[in-house]
């Protein structure tokens, strides 16, 4: 039987006994996970940290800031089925960064990317996370990957 011993630290506070829904870890994987059966705006709403006394306009309005942000005006509409790998990366990214996380795991997000999209999804990811000044832990077989995270790089 495997044991598993230790604590989470998060700005020092320990997690082990807040359920995993309130840790405020995000988590990326190499599919966008984008939920089938709704819209990609309400997917985006999703993951938005709702504000008191917020209107349901306000909300509205910042998904659809989001989505500008992302170069992807408009598609609020749109079925997550309809968009190219890229977008749905962007999609997915972006509703993790509205959940307001305190760290970021990112599993081997890029690779189901073709080689050029990776670049570009790689470069916008990292810079979307420095931006909001976001711990990460990047899991990945690709150097470049790593390389493009910059920071410290452990190799196993």
């Amino acid at each position: 039987a495997f044991t598993a011993e230790g604590r989470i630290v998060l700005e020092n506070k320990a997690l082990n006994s807040v359920p995993a829904e309130q840790r405020r870890i995000g988590l990326l994987f190499q599919d966008a996970l984008l939920f089938p059966h709704l819209s990609v705006a309400e997917n985006l709403k999703f993951g938005l940290v709702r504000t008191a006394g917020e209107s349901r306009k306000d909300r509205d309005d910042r998904v659809e800031q989001a989505l500008e942000a992302i170069s992807l005006g408009g598609f609020g509409d749109r079925d997550p089925a309809s968009l190219s790998g890229g977008q749905q990366s962007r999609i997915a990214l972006m509703r993790l960064l509205l959940s307001e996380p305190q760290a970021i795991l990112l599993d081997e997000p890029f690779s189901n990317l073709d080689m050029q999209l990776r670049g570009e999804i790689r470069a916008f990811t990292f810079d979307s996370i420095r931006a909001a000044n976001i711990p990460a832990l990047l899991v990945t077989h690709d150097l470049a990957d790593a390389q493009a995270a910059g920071g410290k790089i452990l190799a196993l």
